[in-house]
């Protein structure tokens, strides 16, 4: 059986000099076109090292990306009721669900428990 040598991807000074460059803020494509790798694979590398920082998503009108299942959570909380008694609302657009998160005043008021005699 013939022995096959490991060819090395990544060398100990490519691979210093991609962490350095990252580092300084060098975009992965950048660094990818000068190490003559892919973006995915200067990411794989990165991720590897523990350096690589995944980009933080931002909503279409710049927001931090939120999901519908955050959006019910917090329209639950102002409520004052469990996040089940409105999952349902999890269907609707998120647009929709903004629309009623800002609708609901900071303070809701406490119900008042009925009467006996009513």
């Amino acid at each position: 059986m013939k022995a096959t040598k490991k060819v090395e991807n990544y060398t100990v000074e490519l691979t210093a000099k991609v962490k350095a460059d990252y580092a300084a803020g060098v975009s992965v494509d950048d660094i990818a076109k000068v190490a003559q790798k892919t973006p995915r694979s200067i990411i794989a590398k990165l991720s590897r090292e523990g350096v690589y920082q995944k980009k933080e998503y931002t909503a279409k009108d710049g927001t931090k990306a939120e999901s519908k299942a955050s959006l019910v959570e917090k329209i639950a909380e102002k409520l004052g009721v469990a996040a089940e008694v409105v999952g349902s609302l999890e269907s609707a657009t998120k647009q929709a669900l903004k629309l009623v998160f800002s609708a609901i005043p900071a303070e809701v008021p406490a119900k008042v428990p009925a009467e006996a005699g009513e």
